[in-house]
This record gives structure tokens, C-alpha cells and sequence, in this order.
């Protein structure tokens, strides 16, 4: 494909590299259906075939519940604008990170319309796609539009598949960047259930530091596994082991409530010096193409998920 830097330079460039983007897409993904694309992404990441009619580990279940399972509820939720109103009426506002700013036009990103302070800017509609900014006089503001164009341009849905990002109207939020006392990004608590209960824990650790990645159980017990993509060195995913947050039992209890809709899904919060604020709802963490590793455990927790539960 072309080089992505190329789509910084100007109108015409932009709509060339997007037309060669999105005719390389149709090659590559639109034409083909979800379960074909699933199992040679599958085979090709987790290193075994996909059992879509007959699936046991979590990994497979989670690709069975990307064609199976697919609410209207869901593109709400995935969605990190329109989730805000759920979280406010399931939980209270309160939990919500303040939002600063909220547009569906790229040329909206510029100086004059930024808070003053410490902000994230990110996409709506897909995962990863955000910039940290502490300093707004220092930012690159031509690259950071080219950025969020991109951004704009993108059906996340298309890569892996999760429906419930297909049908999201793309927008740049702006929010405040959550930080402690200390000034750092706090932990990220990504609690997973399943059939409705707290089943683990997986802890982003000093993501801007040391960047590991923790799991306990429920009961803040450390887990030996990891979850993380192929090309990541599992023996340096995990950190020195962490204390349980002071909020970890409201966590766990607002992530129960979530997960009763669910057979399986990750629900997100961060604790800023005891305050809780709510991350995300996650239903394919790693679009379920992270390994879990050793492999005993993708199929212990597989073994756990209900998916009969879709039927009833």
C-alpha cells in the first residue's frame, strides 16, 4: 500500500491514498464473508484452526459471538460518544471523564477550539486511535487534522469484523486526560465476566512507564497467563504485582451489572486517587486474536462462557 505519510499532504493526495486504501480494502477484506475472514485471521494469529460450529476456547467463542450475537445496544456501547448517555442513565454522570469537545469535522481540531490543561484527543469509532496532549502550543496541529481525517475515513468493522463498530457515525471527542496525584495516566481495569460474574482481572500498569500488563482473579490473586498479541514477548507482559485499587469492590459490582446482558464481555475503569471513572465496554478484547498463553487457559476460561444463554 502506499505510504501512509502521504495523506498528509494535501486534498488531492489524500483522495488518492484513500481511494487506493479502500480499493486494497475490498481486495482484501469487503468481499469476503465474516467467517472466511475470521478463520484465516485466526489461524494466522492464534496458531490453531477456528471452530465456529463447535468453538471452546475464549478466543473462539468470542469470534462465534461476532456473527451470532448482534444487538442494535451494542453499536451504543462500542460507540465511546453515544456510550456516554448509557453509562450516565445505567450509572450516573458522575463516572463519566469530562467531555471538552465533540465534532464530526476534521477542521475542527485546531488550537482555538481546544481547552486549555491536559486533554486526549481520539476517535470515537475504533480502538487506538488518540493523541495525548499536555501542551497545545507545541502540537503539530496540520499532522494531528491528517490524523483525525484518517481517522473519520476508517470502518473499524472491516478489519476484524466486530459488527458492533459498523454502524457508528465517526467523530473526534476531546477529553480531559485522567491523571493522578503524582501526575500519571492511572491503571486501567479492564474487569472480564463471564455468564455475569467477575471472572478476571487485567491490569494496564503505568502505561506511559514501566507498561505492563497484570491479571488477578476476582479475589486480586495473581493468574498465571497472559493475553497479548503474537508478535508480543509474553514473558515480558507481566509487572511487580500491584495492590487492588481502594474502589475495587464498586469496580466489580458496576461490572456485574453491564455483564448480565452479556455471556462474555470486558467492562473498563479507572480509579484517580480513589474516584472511579468509567472506561469502556469491550466485547472482543483483541478482537479475540490475542493469545492467550499457556493455551490451557484460553480453553479454561472458553469452557466457562455460555453461549446458550443467546437462545433462551
Amino acid at each position: 500500500m502506499a505510504n501512509k505519510d502521504l495523506r498528509y499532504k494535501g486534498d488531492l493526495v489524500f483522495t488518492v491514498y484513500n481511494f487506493i486504501y479502500r480499493m486494497y480494502r475490498k481486495l482484501r477484506y469487503d468481499w469476503v464473508d465474516d467467517a472466511t475472514h475470521l478463520k484465516r485471521l485466526f489461524k494466522a494469529r492464534q496458531g490453531y484452526e477456528l471452530n465456529l460450529d463447535h468453538p471452546k476456547s475464549l478466543n473462539e467463542k468470542i469470534q462465534w459471538l461476532k456473527i451470532n450475537d448482534r444487538k442494535p445496544l451494542y453499536t451504543q456501547l462500542a460507540d465511546k460518544y453515544a456510550a456516554r448517555e448509557f453509562v450516565k442513565d445505567f450509572f450516573g454522570e458522575e463516572y463519566l471523564i469530562p467531555l471538552l469537545y465533540a465534532t464530526t469535522d476534521y477542521r475542527d481540531i485546531r488550537p482555538e477550539n481546544m481547552p486549555d490543561g491536559h486533554f486526549v484527543v481520539k476517535a470515537n469509532h475504533d480502538s487506538g486511535s488518540f493523541k495525548i496532549i499536555r501542551d497545545k502550543s507545541k502540537v503539530d496541529w496540520k499532522k494531528l487534522q491528517a490524523d483525525c481525517r484518517w481517522w473519520l475515513s476508517v470502518n473499524y468493522f472491516w478489519f476484524e469484523r466486530e459488527w458492533c463498530y459498523k454502524n457508528i457515525q465517526p467523530r473526534i471527542i476531546v477529553e480531559r486526560l485522567l491523571e493522578t496525584r503524582e501526575g500519571k495516566i492511572p491503571n486501567d481495569y479492564k474487569i472480564h465476566c463471564i455468564n455475569g460474574k467477575v471472572a478476571f482481572i487485567y491490569v494496564s500498569v503505568d502505561r506511559e512507564g514501566t507498561n505492563k500488563r497484570n491479571i488477578y482473579d476476582a479475589e486480586w490473586q495473581p493468574l498465571a497467563f497472559t493475553w497479548a498479541a503474537k508478535v508480543k514477548d509474553a514473558s515480558k507482559q507481566r509487572g511487580a504485582e500491584i495492590d487492588p485499587p481502594t474502589s475495587l469492590a464498586q469496580m466489580k459490582q458496576m461490572a456485574e451489572k453491564v455483564a448480565a446482558m452479556f455471556p462474555y464481555v470486558r467492562v473498563d475503569f479507572y480509579d484517580v486517587d480513589g474516584k472511579i471513572y468509567f472506561g469502556e465496554i469491550t466485547q472482543f478484547h483483541g478482537g479475540g486474536f490475542d493469545q492467550i498463553r499457556p493455551l490451557e487457559w484460553d480453553y479454561h476460561w472458553g469452557e466457562q462462557v455460555d453461549l446458550s444463554v443467546l437462545n433462551k
